[in-house]
Parts: C-alpha cells; sequence; structure tokens
C-alpha cells in the first residue's frame, strides 16, 4: 500500500513539474539566442539548464539522505520555481547574463525529476523495479509533451502580464513548479525513505559502491553518456529549424514528438528491462541512438526526417535511460542509494551540459549533420562499459 501511494504522488508531481520543463526546452535557446543578439549563444539556456541539473544533483541527494525525498523533492522544485520566475525578470529587463542563473537555478527541477525515479524504486519489489522506476519516467509525458506547445498561449498570457512573449512559457513553468512542491511536501507521507528507516549521509560511499561494483559503473556509464548524446543533438535542433524557416509552432511540436519519444513507451522499457535483463536492454538503446543519430546526420532540410530523427532518439535515451537507472538500483542496497544516485545524476547532468555547451560551438564549425555524427560518438564508451559486467551480471533475473 505505501509503495502504491508513493508512485501515485510522484506521478502527480511529475506531471505538474514536466510542464514547466517542457514549456522551457522549446523557448530557452530562442530567448538565449534573442537577449543575446546571437546564435552562437542559443546552446547556453540549455547548457545552464543541465549544468544546473547536475549542481544541484548532490545537495539534494544530501537532503534525501539526511531528511528523506519529500523535502529534497519539494526543495528541488521550489528552486525551479524562483529560476522561473528569474527567467522572466531577465526577459523583461531584456538582460542576457541575468538568463545565464536563472537557468542554473531552473536545473533544480531537472534534478527533482531524475531524483524520482529513484524514489520509486525505494519500496519496489526487486523484480518490478523497472517497471516501477518506468512508470514515473512515464508520468512526465503528459506535461514534458505538453508543455512544448505553450509558446503560443504563452505569448497570450505574456501579453496579458505585459511582458515579453517569449517570456510566457516561463510562466506556466513557475506555476507548475509550485504545484509540483504543494503535492509533494503535503503528500509525500510516509517518507519512502523514512519508513525504510534508511538513510545513508555520506556521499563519498557513492563513489565508492560505484568504484567497486562494475554493474554500477555500467550504468552510471549509460545514464551519463546516454543523456550527453540526447543533449547534445536536441539542444541545437530548434535553432537548427528555425536557420531552415520553421516556425516556433512546428518547433514546439517537434520538441513535444521528442520528449514523447523519451517518456510515453517507458514502461515497455520498463518491462523489457525487467524481462530481457538491464545490459541487453541498454545495448539495445545504444543501438536505437544510433539510428537516430544516421537519421539527423541525412534529415538535410526535411523538417520531417529531423522530427522521426528525434522521435528515434527520445525512444534510444528512455530504453537506455530507464535500465541503467534501474541497474544502479539494482547495484546499491536501499541506505546508500541516495548517495549512488547523487553521484550518478551529477555525472549525468554534467556531461550533458557539456554536450549542450560544445553543441553551439559544432554546429557551427561542421553543421547539424557533423554534430549529429559527433553525437553518435558518445555510443562507443557505453560498449565498452559493458564488456567489464561479468557474464553472470547478464542474466534477466539479476540484472
Amino acid at each position: 500500500m505505501s509503495q502504491r501511494r508513493t508512485l501515485s504522488v510522484l506521478v502527480a508531481a511529475q506531471i505538474t513539474g514536466s510542464i514547466g520543463i517542457g514549456a522551457s526546452v522549446s523557448v530557452g535557446a530562442v530567448l538565449a539566442a534573442d537577449l543575446s543578439g546571437s546564435a552562437a549563444w542559443s546552446g547556453s539556456a540549455s547548457t545552464m539548464s543541465t549544468l544546473g541539473a547536475a549542481v544541484w544533483a548532490l545537495p539534494l541527494a544530501r537532503v534525501a539522505a539526511a531528511r528523506g525525498r519529500r523535502l529534497a523533492l519539494s526543495l528541488g522544485w521550489l528552486v525551479s520555481m524562483l529560476g522561473a520566475l528569474l527567467v522572466i525578470g531577465a526577459a523583461v529587463a531584456h538582460s542576457f547574463p541575468l538568463t545565464l542563473p536563472a537557468m542554473l537555478l531552473m536545473g533544480a527541477g531537472t534534478a527533482a525529476n531524475l531524483q524520482s525515479r529513484f524514489a520509486a524504486t525505494d519500496l519496489a519489489d526487486p523484480r518490478h523495479r523497472g517497471r516501477s522506476l518506468a512508470l514515473v519516467v512515464w508520468s512526465s509525458t503528459i506535461g514534458a509533451v505538453g508543455g512544448p506547445n505553450l509558446t503560443r498561449p504563452g505569448a497570450s498570457v505574456a501579453e496579458v502580464l505585459g511582458i515579453p512573449p517569449l517570456a510566457g512559457p516561463f510562466v506556466f513553468s513557475a506555476v507548475a513548479a509550485a504545484l509540483a512542491v504543494v503535492v509533494l511536501f503535503v503528500a509525500l507521507r510516509p517518507d519512502p525513505l523514512a519508513s525504510n528507516g534508511s538513510r545513508g549521509r555520506n556521499l563519498r560511499v557513492g563513489w565508492e559502491v560505484i568504484k567497486s561494483s562494475p554493474q554500477a559503473r555500467f550504468g552510471v556509464a549509460t545514464l551519463a553518456f546516454s543523456h550527453a548524446t540526447m543533449v547534445s543533438l536536441m539542444a541545437m535542433t530548434p535553432v537548427h529549424m528555425q536557420e531552415h524557416g520553421a516556425t516556433l509552432t512546428v518547433v514546439g511540436l517537434t520538441i513535444s514528438l521528442h520528449i514523447a519519444g523519451m517518456y510515453a513507451l517507458s514502461p515497455v522499457m520498463g518491462w523489457i528491462a525487467d524481462r530481457w535483463g538491464r545490459v541487453r536492454t541498454v545495448l539495445c538503446g545504444q543501438a536505437v541512438l544510433v539510428l537516430a543519430v544516421v537519421f539527423a546526420a541525412t534529415s538535410g532540410d526535411s523538417m520531417t526526417m529531423i522530427t522521426v530523427a528525434l522521435v528515434t532518439l527520445g525512444i534510444g535515451w528512455s530504453m537506455s535511460t530507464v535500465a541503467g537507472s534501474t541497474l544502479v538500483a539494482d547495484s546499491v542496497e536501499l541506505a546508500r542509494r541516495p548517495a549512488v544516485q547523487g553521484v550518478s545524476d551529477l555525472l549525468m547532468s554534467l556531461t550533458g551540459a557539456i554536450g549542450a555547451a560544445l553543441s553551439g560551438v559544432v554546429l557551427t564549425l561542421i553543421t547539424y549533420t557533423g554534430l549529429s555524427l559527433a553525437a553518435g560518438l558518445l555510443v562507443l564508451p557505453v560498449i565498452v562499459f559493458s564488456l567489464t559486467v561479468p557474464a553472470r551480471g547478464r542474466v534477466p533475473s539479476q540484472l
């Protein structure tokens, strides 16, 4: 009963909070380019948001370890709400420098989003851990898919409030994050970690567990490099599409379909990971990522092919992330899970931030085709790490 209630609350919070993340994804790059006056800075919004997720990963994990999931997740969404309000202020002041710390704060929402998937495993039956984690990931679909399509309604809200049109979607981001705070702080009782009596406080334990466990190392490598592949390509796609004549509405629809690919099939990915095994599922996910970058590299000016590429990219990310996250959860006892989760999310977000930061430069130097192929190279480290997992660790009943 406690697990069912926990999942219900986490799902509700993910649906509301992810609206804010989705609303900022398609507009952030365009707002950064507008305020800076240069497309070269368009990737900075995604970079700072992803970097923010890395910056907040360890503090939120530390709060979870000391005080439980309820306070940690609520705090993450609260900081994200403040970041959205600061983005609005930056747009009103037409200040590009102010946008950067604002997006850094908004990254706390992504950190809370990531931590929620591990919260889903705290009380889960090990046989169904992948499905529990995937359900929480899936719940982001509604908000994340709808969010990018709030550009036009956001412009209408902006007109009413007397703020720039591109600031409008961030109003939704602020409200959505506030709702997530209320849902989690009021309803996440009993706390999943507290009800198990397990709160690991030493985050250095996370590094030790990852270094000592081949399964944990492979899981973390999967999360880090798969996320970097996805972010590197996705961050620059809105700019590439606009340069080829796509409207914000078309960009928003494409990003929505991409996010649908990331989240909508998560329960299927969880079932596959539980049934086939985590390692096999990760490797299938890497194959799908390779297919996605090939589609992107050969898309040319075709908006249809770009959309197909991004949907495929989302599916590959989903398969890899669900299986990789479950593998990390499998590799550690509950008392140490917050510590390992904090390190895992830190590395995942850092690689994503680096990918987003470099993507704008790569796009400028070798075009969208070159960026796509460069992103595809990040699959190679995951394959190498898979070779370090012992043969017995590949059995579905264990992984």
